[in-house]
């Protein structure tokens, strides 16, 4: 009978997101720097010979899918394997930290499948998130450029709110492109976030009137975050998830 076996899938923050394009088959193409944070869910796999079986439990378990859709089972399947996984949901589902990409980089890594350019295919922060560290990451999230490590301290602040990655891409394109202007803001996609989901746009105002400082949207939302340790945010923003973290 196999054991199961315990591993970690650690989050992931955009500190910098540029779009540079789009390729004819609809994909956009990205410029970003991304960390790997210190947050992550805990994943336990028992290989099986039948159909994967998948159950999420914990903070952020609710209204993930459990069936052939989910990113994990996808991930399985392009690995030539199948398992019963249970995760512990630490990362919010839809909060623009690669959550899902997470679960599924810590799988194919499990499984030994190192093809980033297949593994985009899944989706663009998986590559990332199977290398990890401090990187640039280019294309559609298929080249992945190592960084030299600087630690830092991050705090997140997490709106009760999912904001859908493809959603937000596809109001990119709505509003023509969009870009940040770079001294003050380094997200491309923040106006298409907002745009989707209006209520950002509070929970911004908010996080800078109880910090002091203006927050950065985590790639697509609905994460905000503020470099540093902000004591007392969790009591002004009582509604959000506020959790201090560490990047590499």
């Amino acid at each position: 009978m196999n054991a199961p076996v315990t591993i970690v899938a650690p989050a992931k923050l955009t500190l910098s997101l540029r779009v540079v394009g789009v390729r004819d088959d609809g994909y956009h193409l990205i410029d970003a720097v991304m960390t790997t944070l210190d947050l992550h869910d805990e994943i336990s796999l028992t290989p099986i010979a039948s159909q994967t079986e998948l159950t999420f439990v914990g903070a952020f378990a609710a209204g993930i899918p459990t069936d052939s859709t989910n990113l994990v089972a996808r991930a399985l399947r392009m690995a030539g394997r199948s398992a019963r996984v249970e995760v512990v949901k630490n990362i919010p589902h839809g909060g623009g930290l690669g959550g899902g990409s997470a679960d599924a980089a810590a799988v194919l890594r499990w499984a030994g499948f190192d093809d980033l350019v297949a593994a985009s295919r899944l989706g663009a922060d998986i590559p990332f998130c199977m290398v990890g560290g401090r990187a640039r990451v280019r294309g559609i999230g298929e080249s992945i450029q190592p960084l030299s490590p600087e630690s830092a301290t991050y705090t997140l602040v997490i709106p009760p709110l999912s904001v859908s990655t493809p959603a937000v891409y596809r109001m990119w394109d709505e509003l023509g492109g969009p870009r940040c202007e770079r001294e003050t803001n380094p997200n491309d996609l923040e106006d298409a976030a907002l745009a989707v989901e209006p209520a950002l746009r509070d929970w911004r105002d908010r996080i800078r009137d109880a910090s002091g400082t203006d927050p950065v949207l985590a790639g697509s939302g609905a994460t905000w975050f503020v470099e540093g340790r902000h004591e007392g945010l969790a009591l002004r923003l009582p509604e959000a998830t506020v959790v201090e973290t560490t990047g590499c």
